[in-house]
């Protein structure tokens, strides 16, 4: 009797441990899911905006380039392919498209929690009050294109821009370099790495005549959304290590000549005006977390990894259009 009573004991505190170690388990997979599903819908829902003219920049890009085609009809095509970004067809929807897809798959990610910063990520990049802020870079190219006739958004001035950051001139189109949607840092037969602008977007170097290099860059730029705000949530892991991959490079070679190189992203530039809260409570860049978020086999950095909640700001991007102030 006293043997079987304590197998009966035996095997209640077995069935208790299991229990207990099921209720904690790994619910990483599970908020995994729920992102995915929640940032397919966001995007759904930013189409829909996008579509019926509720994104108060990609209204501002529509307008701006089609003012731009009038005053220098030369560069319409170049002007058509940044308006592109005013709607789903964009490289930055597109990309945001193509980055939920990947995070589909585990295989993609060193671990889950890799995975799982990464929808994060893409969970808050795909938010409108967020994306509308986004747009402010190819808006603000075109409003620099027109000398002076269209007024920037969410930007301090292109003149005080670059007094305020001691800001070198990279010609038409710098608000955009180092964004991995429309080009990538290649590397030259002398180990310089240069910007190469993808497609129609090369258009840019032919206004500018002469190539972009990485380290002059890096200490002269100046501000642009997505280098100073949104840089992580609008990248993916895999684009964040290539940008470590550029910065690695130039380091050792700068360190080969005894010289000193600093990120493009140890210190934010001066320039954003008007933010969404969304964006205004972005952590700072730091050449620290670039380094962390990109090297191969660690974990990608997410802005939200302490965030639980699945909130929807959509409702701050419906302003009227008025000037590009």
């Amino acid at each position: 009797m006293a043997g079987m009573l304590m197998r009966v004991l035996t095997s209640i505190l077995i069935l208790a441990a299991t229990l207990s170690l099921t209720g904690c388990g790994d619910d990483r997979p599970e908020k995994i899911e729920k992102y995915q599903q929640l940032t397919q819908q966001r995007l759904s829902t930013l189409n829909t905006m996008l579509e019926d003219g509720q994104v108060r920049n990609a209204n501002l890009l529509k307008q701006y380039s089609s003012l731009l085609k009038q005053q220098k009809p030369d560069l319409a095509p170049l002007v058509d392919e940044l308006a592109k970004d005013a709607t789903a067809e964009g490289p930055m929807y597109t990309s945001l498209k193509r980055r939920l897809a990947d995070a589909q798959n585990s295989a993609n990610f060193t671990d889950l929690d890799q995975q799982l910063a990464e929808v994060e990520n893409l969970y808050q990049a795909a938010d409108p009050s967020l994306y509308n802020d986004m747009l402010s870079d190819p808006v603000n190219v075109i409003a620099d294109m027109s000398e002076g006739k269209l007024a920037r958004v969410n930007a301090i001035s292109r003149e005080a821009a670059a007094l305020a950051n001691n800001a070198e001139d990279f010609g038409p189109g710098n608000q955009l370099v180092g964004n991995p949607a429309y080009g990538s840092w290649q590397t030259d037969s002398s180990g310089m790495s240069f910007w190469a602008w993808y497609g129609m977007y090369s258009m840019f170097s032919n206004i500018f005549q002469r190539p972009i290099y990485y380290d002059r860059w890096s200490g002269n730029r100046g501000y642009s959304y997505y280098n100073d705000v949104g840089r992580y949530r609008y990248t993916s892991p895999k684009q964040a290590q290539a940008q470590e991959k550029t910065f690695e490079q130039t380091k050792k070679r700068f360190d080969s000549q005894g010289k000193r190189f600093d990120s493009p992203y140890s210190k934010s530039r001066t320039g954003a005006t008007a933010l969404s809260r969304e964006s205004s409570s972005a952590p700072k860049t730091n050449t620290t977390a670039n380094k962390s978020s990109a090297q191969s086999g660690s974990k990608f950095r997410s802005n939200y990894s302490k965030d639980s909640s699945f909130r929807n700001s959509s409702n701050r991007t419906t302003r009227s259009v008025r000037r590009g102030k």
